[in-house]
């Protein structure tokens, strides 16, 4: 385990080696587009993320500063505050893709199946309201045959949870419903794979585009 002081020298040593890029025109940080960001933003994709610190959005999708508005919360489960996160950049910054990314092996759905067989005590309220929020999509499965089979288990319901999240952000907010109507916003869902680092993107209903 990293010490607290140890991590807090290895963020300020890592702020100095960004520090030391800037200008950079190979590292893509050169002062021009910078300046720009400083009077403004555009991005054209928000990503609502795990927070899973194996999945940062940026390095996935190989973008740089400016490029994507990331929010991220375990489970990327949708609540109040976080549609409003979706809702102030679509309607801000006029972006018109959101991409509810799931990743394998989620430690918050693993987390929530294993509260459904095996309620916990004394569980933190705070973390007990994650899994409450993922709870919905994932315990029909344990009714199925997929009960049987843990890795099967597990991907299906990363993919069911992401589904709810983008049902919830399509149709549980008027003003992301106007865009979606009105202005062409876009909320697809995806899955990033450890093993592979691919992304695959599908509908709520879990499918693969056609």
């Amino acid at each position: 385990m990293v010490s607290a002081s140890e991590a807090l020298q290895r963020l300020k040593e890592g702020n100095r080696r960004f520090v030391a890029r800037l200008g950079n025109k190979e590292a893509g940080l050169e002062s021009a587009p910078r300046m720009q960001l400083m009077r403004d933003q555009q991005p054209f994709a928000i990503v609502f993320g795990c927070s899973d610190s194996r999945v940062p959005a940026e390095i996935v999708f190989d973008q740089g500063l400016g490029d994507l508005f990331v929010i991220r919360v375990a489970g990327n489960i949708v609540a109040p505050s976080l549609i409003g996160s979706v809702e102030f950049a679509a309607a801000k910054f006029g972006t018109r893709l959101v991409v509810v990314l799931g990743h394998s092996h989620c430690g918050a759905i693993q987390a929530t199946l294993e509260e459904l067989r095996r309620p916990a005590e004394n569980q933190s309220p705070n973390i007990r309201s994650i899994v409450d929020r993922v709870r919905p999509s994932v315990e029909g499965l344990l009714r199925t045959e997929l009960r049987n089979d843990e890795e099967a288990l597990i991907r299906q319901a990363v993919r069911a949870n992401v589904g709810v999240s983008v049902s919830h952000l399509r149709y549980g907010s008027e003003v992301l419903e106007r865009l979606i109507r009105d202005e062409g916003l876009l909320v697809v869902g995806a899955e990033y794979s450890l093993e592979t680092g691919a992304v695959e993107f599908f509908d709520a209903a879990g499918s693969s585009p056609g």
